[in-house]
């Protein structure tokens, strides 16, 4: 039965390990990092398996539960998903590049550049935020003058309901900005 507490501190210390390895996502990965992924993966696995039909696939139950549970957790508690997953970093704010962050990330200037221009932007002056996700996805608001047109534009131009201007509070980059966030907790996890 020691293999099930191993197999849980395995799969924790793998989860923070490919925390501290950063934020890109597989797609954004590089053969080097693949390579590294798998071997931390495999290494993972060794030591609990130990060539045993049985505790392998006893493992990788744990390994599976272990996930559902910390999913589950981050759900629950919002510190839980801070610590194991990370939160969006400011990487571009009213136009300025955020050369702090992006150090923190370990993000270079010509990576956020490219991930600009995957996503249609060729100007930072026309972002007023943008952030990198934990997930390593980009994210991002323009300013006024630079999003497109949409129907309550057009309804305002042909006199039909008021422009509603962008001070909503359910502004989803504001959980970026203030590193907090209300939004309904599943009941069935109360």
């Amino acid at each position: 039965m020691d293999w099930i507490w191993k197999s849980i501190l395995l799969v924790l210390v793998g989860m923070i390990l490919l925390r501290i390895a950063g934020r890109k996502s597989i797609s954004q990965m590089n053969v080097a990092t693949t390579v590294i992924m798998i071997s931390i993966g495999t290494t993972i696995v060794q030591p609990v398996a130990n060539h045993e039909l049985g505790k392998a696939i006893g493992s990788a139950t744990v390994f599976i539960a272990t996930l559902l549970l910390v999913e589950r957790l981050k759900i629950k508690f919002n510190l839980f998903e801070r610590l194991l997953s990370g939160s969006s970093k400011i990487v571009v704010e009213n136009g300025e590049i955020s050369i702090t962050n992006l150090k923190k990330m370990r993000y270079t200037v010509d990576q956020l550049e490219t991930q600009l221009r995957l996503n249609g932007i060729s100007n930072l002056s026309d972002l007023e935020i943008a952030t990198l996700e934990p997930n390593g996805q980009l994210a991002y608001a323009l300013k006024p003058h630079a999003r497109p047109v949409t129907m309550g534009d057009l309804e305002k131009l042909l006199g039909g309901t008021p422009n509603l201007t962008n001070t909503n509070s359910n502004d989803i980059f504001q959980e970026v900005s203030t590193g907090s966030h209300t939004y309904p907790i599943d009941p069935e996890l109360e």
